[in-house]
């Protein structure tokens, strides 16, 4: 079995081969030596345990054949001669292990003094048809094992490939949401500027296009990573509530109560971002007298908690007086994707006449 995510079924585990043949073999022998003894047999018992431990070597040369042959033609009810090129390949498994078999007996002479040992051409032949049975066993349970194995390896590699195409698709849509947040942004921003110039407010118009040129040189100059610091976004927010205030000429203030030790923390890239003009859009811009915007971090039982209020409208009875645009839908994906269910977003009435947004993730610097 190979590692990474695709099988091939090409490679062989020559220490779990030669462990699993070796423990047969030490057992067979073992169990012969002593089964002869307490029938008060006579035998030279090391030859014989050498001889009948050893009789399983071809066994184990033969084992990598077998898982070859059983992937290569594996057995179906179509191609008979696949059938016939298993039952070739035990014949000749059968045929090369009882002549090593009976090498060893001639050679060794392990019987002496209890039997009389035959010729080679003598006890072949014995050996080979006594063997036959007990060959087609072992050579069914070597291609049953291969079977299941690899059947496990590939649903194993298809879980890694799986779950590596998973991750690939769930950053190629989150970098599809992130950019789908730049343009949104950009044309709310011209429009703004546009109604700016239809007002005359030229100064604040102009003022506008430089702090959106400065958060673009920001966000071209920025990664790609699914997360970022929370100081990055942080400033992101900044810039942008810079090119508010140019709009709603002091009717906006922004309160920043981000700890410095929370600003390593890793978020979503421009996650602040929609959330502020959220609030703007169904909170400061329905106020003639404007309000404030307040963002602010926790961290609290391995969470870090964010929260964006602003100053009202309260939400309805149902808390569907703010709809999800494209900023919160965008955002729910996003967090989706990253945290799966290990995040918790809130939109509620705060205080007498506020609205609050709360954002737990999962805290993390890396």
């Amino acid at each position: 079995m190979n590692g990474g995510g695709s099988y091939s079924g090409r490679s062989y585990n020559w220490f779990w081969i030669g462990s699993l043949w070796a423990g047969l073999a030490i057992l067979d022998a073992t169990q012969n030596v002593f089964a002869m003894r307490h029938e008060g047999m006579h035998h030279s018992w090391l030859r014989l345990f050498f001889c009948l431990a050893f009789a399983w070597l071809p066994w184990v040369l033969a084992t990598p054949v077998v898982i070859h042959l059983g992937r290569k033609y594996p057995f179906t009810w179509k191609p008979l001669r696949w059938w016939l090129i298993h039952l070739g390949a035990v014949i000749a498994i059968n045929l090369v292990a009882s002549a090593w078999a009976t090498a060893l007996e001639v050679l060794l002479q392990p019987w002496m003094p209890d039997f009389e040992s035959h010729s080679f051409f003598v006890t072949w032949p014995l050996k080979f048809s006594g063997g036959l049975l007990p060959a087609f066993i072992l050579y069914g349970v070597i291609l049953a094992v291969t079977y299941v194995l690899d059947s496990r390896a590939k649903a194993a590699a298809q879980q890694t490939d799986t779950a590596r195409l998973n991750e690939q698709l769930s950053y190629a849509q989150l970098n599809a949401l992130q950019r789908q947040i730049e343009p949104h942004f950009i044309f709310n921003t011209l429009n703004s500027i546009a109604g700016l110039v239809r007002e005359s407010r030229n100064d604040a118009a102009v003022k506008m296009i430089v702090a959106l040129s400065d958060f673009l040189r920001r966000v071209a100059g920025s990664t790609n990573e699914a997360r970022v610091r929370l100081a990055q976004e942080v400033e992101f927010l900044e810039k942008y509530l810079q090119i508010q205030e140019a709009r709603f000429a002091g009717r906006l203030t922004l309160d920043l109560q981000v700890p410095a030790e929370l600003r390593e923390a890793r978020i979503p890239s421009l996650i602040l971002q929609p959330l502020a003009e959220n609030a703007i859009k169904h909170g400061i811009a329905r106020r003639a007298q404007g309000g404030e915007v307040r963002v602010a971090a926790s961290r609290s039982d391995g969470m870090l908690h964010l929260t964006v209020y602003n100053d009202g409208p309260l939400l309805d009875r149902d808390g569907r007086a703010v709809k999800d645009g494209i900023g919160l839908s965008n955002l729910r994906t996003r967090l989706k994707l990253l945290y799966g269910s290990d995040y918790e977003l809130r939109l509620e009435n705060y205080g007498i006449t506020g609205v609050q947004v709360s954002l737990a993730l999962p805290y993390c610097e890396t």
